[in-house]
Formats: C-alpha cells, structure tokens, sequence
C-alpha cells in the first residue's frame, strides 16, 4: 500500500478518478509541514537498514496517521490560522515518535475538509521497528485523541470503545457520492436522447454503465458487512424526528448530517 499512499498524499496522478472530492484545481493550495527527501518506500529502508532491524515480508514499514476536524471548524480560518492548527497536531506527534522518522505530512486544501496525512516509519526510541509497539491498540489511541486539550472548541467525537459501534467507512460514502453522480449522467443521457443522436447517446451510456453496473454491485456487497450499522443510523434520524419540536442547534445539524449520509448510501 505505500506506493498508493504516497500516490495520493503528494498528488502525483493528473487526476483521481476514485475520489470526486478532490479538487486538482486547488491542489496548489496544498503545503508541506514535512516534506519528502525520496520515496516513501525508499526512506523507510534506509531508515530501517540504517537501524539495523530484520524485517519479514508483512513487516509493517510506514504507519499514516490522518489529522483533520469537522468542516465548521475550519470556516473563516486563514491559511496561518490553518497552518498553526496542524503545525500543533505535528509537534503532538513528535512528542510520541521522532521526528527523524517522519517520512512526509502534507496538509491537503484540495478537497471538502482540510486535512493533515502524516506518515512515519515505527521505529522505537531503542531502534527497533514496531509498529504495535507505537500505535499500540485501540485503547493506546483513544488515550492520544483525549490528551490533546490544545483547541476547546472542538468537542471529542463518541469513541467506538465505549459505544461499541461499527462505523461505515468515510470511503463508502465517497464511492456512493461517485456512484450517485455517475447515475445521474446516466439518467441525463436518457433524458436527452431523440433519433438524432441515438447512436453517439448509446456509445456514451453503455460506457457509463460499464462502470457504473459493477461498482454499484460491489458497493452493495461492502454495505453487507455495516448493515446494522446502517440500520443504527436510521433509527438515530427517526429518533431526532420526533425531538425536532424542541430541538436545538446541535440536533438539526446532526440529523442534517446523518440525512445526508442516508440519501447518498
């Protein structure tokens, strides 16, 4: 996965099928807090034979992490103001993991939401490479989210460890967002289809349903495994339903936000 992970993090394709959500317009916005000396994969040996560790063929060699906030929070900021609040998240990190090993973090401006990816290579204080040792378990990193104090207006988000949730991948709704536009291309198409220009129409829809079939039956097949989480979700939109009456800011947002994710699921 390195090569795909760093393919994305530096923007080195022209242009990302896979995610509509970026922008390649904006992709100048974006800015290194850590830049990159050579490939991922090519720094992370060097580091790792420089440490003289062995290493097994499912030897976790780079380990990302991803630093972001919810899209009201980042409204009105500047780029500095911006740029400071990942720089903190960067010097939060470097309190747990070198900064020698710290292989890129490239803050994205390019899509919805700005975000932050970090990626480092697990070696430990002594110079072993272990990632389980770093990261640890889900416990360790929930433990990391409630020590960082630095901005009181973000609220921490439900941990999974204590609501015991299976939460539906952000991916998912982006290739259902992908999806859905691709049905709508379609249904365009249908719409303007007359005698005139049948054959240059049925070219173009039986290219887009060449894609479109197969992703929606593999997307179908993924959303198997979040069913229940699905059906939570649903019933959390029919509860706020009926609270709306006296409802307050917070509870239409939610129940905006989780309306949003129904419609495109």
């Amino acid at each position: 996965e390195i090569g795909h992970i760093e393919s994305h993090n530096e923007r080195t394709k022209e242009k990302y099928a896979s995610n509509p959500d970026v922008d390649m317009s904006r992709s100048h916005l974006n800015f290194h807090l850590v830049t990159p000396q050579r490939k991922y994969r090519a720094e992370a040996e060097k580091q790792i034979a420089e440490a003289g560790c062995r290493t097994r063929s499912d030897s976790v060699r780079v380990v990302e992490a991803l630093v972001t906030a919810s899209p009201e929070f980042f409204k009105g900021k500047k780029k500095g103001e911006i740029k400071a609040y990942f720089q903190e998240a960067l010097d939060f990190m470097q309190k747990h993991q070198s900064k020698d090993t710290i292989i890129s973090a490239v803050v994205h401006m390019d899509e919805k939401t700005p975000h932050m990816h970090l990626c480092f290579v697990p070696l430990t204080a002594d110079g072993r490479l272990s990632a389980k040792e770093i990261v640890g378990n889900k416990k360790k990193l929930t433990q990391w989210q409630d020590r960082v104090k630095k901005y009181p207006d973000l609220e921490r988000g439900e941990s999974a460890s204590e609501t015991g949730r299976d939460h539906i991948p952000p991916r998912l709704f982006k290739e259902a967002v992908h999806l859905n536009r691709m049905k709508e291309q379609i249904m365009a198409i249908l719409n303007d289809t007359n005698p005139f220009n049948k054959k240059v129409k049925l070219d173009e829809l039986e290219a887009l349903l060449g894609k479109y079939v197969p992703g929606a039956e593999a997307l179908r097949t993924k959303l198997k495994k979040y069913d229940a989480a699905y059906k939570t979700l649903t019933a959390e939109n029919a509860a706020l339903e009926k609270q709306l009456g006296a409802a307050s800011k917070e509870s239409v947002l939610k129940k905006l936000e989780i309306n949003e994710k129904l419609r495109e699921l």
